[in-house]
């Protein structure tokens, strides 16, 4: 059974820093694409940053500001988080794709999920 358990949120002024992980069980996260999706209040969940078999690809507003990476000894996917800003306060969930090719955009796409920790950052 595969289980993910994000961790590292906070309250964080703006243009201050956070890393988030994502530890997983059941899996090898290595071997599975990987993505991070984020719920503003009152909004929908979307796309964040994602580790797919191409690379490394992240939504407009986040590039330059957050990195994602994996740590196959720790299985565990991270999203570093600099120069923050109020509009990225949501909660963030990581997730996983049981493989094969698809829209890493997408949240649907995703198999697996944590259950979200919550990022606020004030101005």
């Amino acid at each position: 059974q595969v289980q993910l358990v994000e961790s590292g949120g906070g309250l964080v002024q703006a243009g201050g820093s956070l890393r988030l992980s994502c530890a997983a069980s059941g899996c090898t996260f290595s071997s599975y694409p990987s993505g991070w999706f984020r719920q503003p209040p009152g909004k929908e969940r979307e796309f964040v940053a994602a580790l797919y078999w191409t690379g490394a690809y992240y939504t407009d507003s986040v590039k330059g500001r957050f990195t994602i990476s994996g740590d196959n000894a720790k299985n565990t996917v991270y999203l570093q988080m600099n120069s923050l800003k109020p509009e990225d306060t949501a909660v963030y969930y990581c997730a996983a794709a049981a493989g094969g090719s698809f829209d890493y955009t997408r949240a649907y796409n995703y198999h697996f999920w944590g259950q979200g920790t919550q990022v606020t950052v004030s101005s």
